[in-house]
């Protein structure tokens, strides 16, 4: 009898391995989700008069930059999912006084790489694209952003709509009350390439997100994309 119990439960047991088995095949392996975010390019007609503190000499200085990182994820794996985040009202407007339609030019980009392309055109439309680039068991390890920002915030119309200032934007103050949680994944790597973002807002998105953010202390260089390089920080580079 002892046998035949020690037998019986062998078979549930086994019956139950068996059915979480089955059960694990029915779940989807979890999925690395790579994050790129654009801003927004100045107008030259309002930059022109700034002198030296004119930005955005070339339409494509913030879209490079993000093709750059692109371009390095995928050479060290070419089936990366990527989700490739661009602020579509500064490119119409942009394109407009160039007479160049760059949306074109910027699905083509994405097309050539394979990449899923969101555009968006508000905040609310930003957090949305951000909060669903991971879906289901999925996570988002890497996250970088590529354009305008100060100590606080991305800015990512600046000078397009208001000269020399910005009303799109992703503030830190908002960053826990609109990212959801658990979306990053604990090692996530963030980057942003705008300027000043070290001095304050990389410490508050490891709050909201648990993920640290390398961010500059000072202004970030865009000149190096044209050679083929990711732009340069003239401060540190802190999280």
């Amino acid at each position: 009898m002892a046998g035949m119990r020690r037998y019986a439960c062998g078979v549930k047991n086994w019956k139950r391995i068996m059915l979480a088995a089955a059960l694990l095949g029915l779940c989807p392996a979890a999925q690395a989700v790579q994050v790129v975010m654009t801003g927004g390019v100045a107008l030259r007609s309002w930059e022109n008069d700034r002198g030296p503190l004119a930005h955005d000499n070339w339409w494509a200085n913030f879209v490079r930059a993000s093709t750059i990182q692109m371009d390095i994820t995928l050479a060290k794996d070419p089936q990366a999912k990527i989700v490739w985040l661009v602020y579509r009202p500064a490119y119409v407007t942009r394109g407009k006084e160039n007479k160049t339609d760059y949306l074109a030019r910027i699905r083509e980009l994405a097309a050539k790489r394979h990449v899923k392309l969101v555009f968006f055109d508000t905040m609310d439309q930003m957090y949305k694209a951000i909060n669903t680039a991971a879906r289901g068991n999925d996570r988002i390890t890497h996250f970088y952003y590529f354009g305008h920002s100060n100590p606080y915030a991305f800015m990512l119309d600046y000078s397009n709509f208001l000269v020399a200032a910005s009303t799109v934007w992703m503030h830190e103050n908002d960053l826990a009350k609109r990212l959801k949680p658990g979306i990053f994944a604990p090692n996530a790597e963030c980057w942003s390439y705008g300027c000043y973002t070290g001095c304050s807002m990389s410490q508050k998105w490891k709050q909201a997100t648990g993920a640290p953010m390398w961010g500059n202390t000072e202004s970030t260089r865009y000149q190096p994309v044209g050679d083929g390089h990711l732009p340069q920080g003239v401060g540190k580079w802190v999280q």
